[in-house]
């Protein structure tokens, strides 16, 4: 099948996150039927972030726009612009992407969308052409198991829903084929039904894994 990246961003740990319970339903049925797998872990909430403040902002604008090479720029900029491509570089060297994030506050915890700046590298994985930007991480695929504690699927709520949302979007621009999510959501709604909206969730991601171990990478 080749090599999974399973990003989680959620602090509570496997024990508390409902999220991460469905997740691994999901990285279990990957690794008993397709054992040859290398799959890594990556705990956003554990992992050092390239932020884009004003350094970050700065490297990436001299690299990509003002001619500067990496030596020119100051100390914090080329810290920051180096660990920024090295987090780049590691989800390049993936074929599969597995995300576990929450609905916090109508969106995705903060450390997501600071994981997902660092992707966003022209030349690397978009490109700028005459028709408009074009993703260069085509063949690639990627899933996201999102739970939520309020009801948004089929409400007016979906609207306002920009986790999942945007998530598909980032990874639609990339060129990275996006599966249907799994949401187990209403869990703060319906408490009493919390075992059975997981237990449903769990049943699809098994699906969803044995067709994602069916799908060949196509190399671009």
């Amino acid at each position: 099948m080749g090599k999974l990246l399973y990003i989680t961003a959620n602090p509570k740990g496997i024990e508390k996150s409902k999220g991460l319970k469905i997740g691994e339903a999901f990285i279990k049925t990957i690794q008993a039927e397709s054992p040859e797998t290398e799959i890594k872990t990556i705990d956003l909430f554990k992992l050092e972030i390239a932020h884009m403040d004003a350094e970050l902002v700065s490297a990436r604008g001299k690299l990509a726009g003002y001619g500067y090479t990496l030596d020119q720029l100051t100390e914090g900029e080329r810290e920051k612009i180096l660990k920024m491509h090295a987090i780049a570089d590691e989800f390049l060297s993936f074929d599969y992407f597995v995300f576990v994030s929450p609905i916090w506050n109508l969106s995705s915890p903060a450390v997501l969308k600071a994981y997902l700046d660092n992707l966003f590298i022209a030349g690397k994985t978009f490109a700028h052409t005459a028709t408009g930007p074009k993703g260069l991480l085509t063949g690639k695929k990627a899933i996201h198991i999102n739970t939520r504690g309020g009801l948004y699927t089929g409400t007016p709520m979906a609207e306002l829903e920009s986790g999942d949302r945007y998530l598909r979007i980032a990874l639609t621009f990339l060129g990275i084929e996006v599966m249907d999510t799994i949401i187990a959501e209403a869990l703060d709604l319906y408490p009493q039904k919390i075992t059975e909206i997981v237990e449903k969730a769990k049943e699809e991601a098994i699906v969803a894994a044995k067709e994602m171990i069916k799908s060949p990478i196509l190399l671009s």
